[in-house]
């Protein structure tokens, strides 16, 4: 059976086409001028979706980033600290074994004593260094100092009063990285000994006209050990090292990724509008002749 196709279709079809060309090419000078493919979550709901999970994955992994930076800063306050406390070390090592040569008169003895007393305290305030306002050797408790000095006897004695926890940083998902040391591995020795209390000790004996060549073994015993410790942070950093650097590539790769996806290639956006002008002029011209005549052109 025919379907009469009367005026009013022809026209409202028409008007729909020409309507949806001028939408298509409306689509293509968004895309031009905006560079993406899509502007809002209509446009295309699947590179949308993507481009919200590639966004929430570059933030996450700048924050991931940021972690590492405070991280290495940490790494480098412990480095530097290390290097001091280990400079301390030797120091009251060289003036033990000047002290055991029986060269010394007692006043001599009493200066070494006095400079190792001062060794000591610069000692305490390398164990209370701090990273942004964090005690670095403070353990999880690191809003206050780890070590404090109280006056026994009319004698300064350095008292640790922090713990051993662990502070940790995300370094991806589920993946944490620990940042500090405690202060018991760099001030006391394997079998227990606290180098405060052994420079307490030489300060006495020295002090007594005694000599302290016989803590040769004991120093030497925080020498070594601090060397374990450097050690250990050396591996540590490497490890943070590496981490780094697979979060600077899976920065690129997340950008990489959510470009491809949702940034327009311009010179097929361009060849697109061009050809959708082209077939939005023919829309116009063939819908001119589908318009209904009116009277002026019978009268011509």
């Amino acid at each position: 059976m025919a379907i009469r196709i009367t005026q009013n279709m022809m026209n409202n079809n028409m008007v729909r086409n020409i309507n949806n060309s001028m939408g298509r090419m409306s689509k293509s000078y968004e895309q031009l001028s905006t560079g993406k493919l899509v502007s809002r979550p209509s446009d295309d709901p699947i590179i949308a979706a993507r481009g919200m999970y590639y966004r929430t994955s570059l933030v996450e992994n700048e924050q991931f980033l940021r972690n590492a930076g405070q991280a290495q800063t940490w790494m480098d306050s412990y480095d530097t600290s290390m290097d001091e406390v280990g400079k301390v070390f030797h120091r009251v090592r060289e003036l033990l074994n000047g002290s055991g040569n029986g060269t010394y008169s007692k006043e001599e003895e009493k200066s070494i004593a006095a400079e190792i007393d001062e060794l000591k305290k610069h000692l305490g305030d390398l164990a209370n260094q701090t990273v942004n306002g964090k005690y670095i050797y403070g353990g999880d408790n690191n809003n206050k100092p780890p070590f404090e000095i109280k006056n026994q006897g009319g004698k300064d004695e350095f008292i640790f009063t922090s713990n051993e926890g662990k502070v940790e940083m995300e370094m991806s998902q589920g993946v944490f990285f620990q940042v500090n040391i405690s202060g018991k591995n760099i001030f006391d020795s394997p079998a227990g000994e606290n180098i405060f209390k052994t420079l307490e000790d030489i300060v006495g004996d020295l002090n007594a006209g005694k000599s302290a060549a016989d803590y040769l073994d004991r120093m030497d015993n925080h020498i070594n050990n601090l060397l374990l410790e450097r050690a250990a942070l050396g591996a540590r950093s490497n490890r943070l090292e590496l981490m780094s650097d697979r979060l600077d590539t899976d920065s690129v790769s997340i950008t990489s990724m959510m470009s491809k996806n949702e940034d327009a290639d311009e010179a097929e956006v361009i060849t697109n509008l061009k050809m959708q002008e082209n077939v939005h002029r023919a829309a116009l011209g063939a819908g001119a002749r589908i318009i209904q005549p009116s009277l002026l052109d019978f009268l011509r």
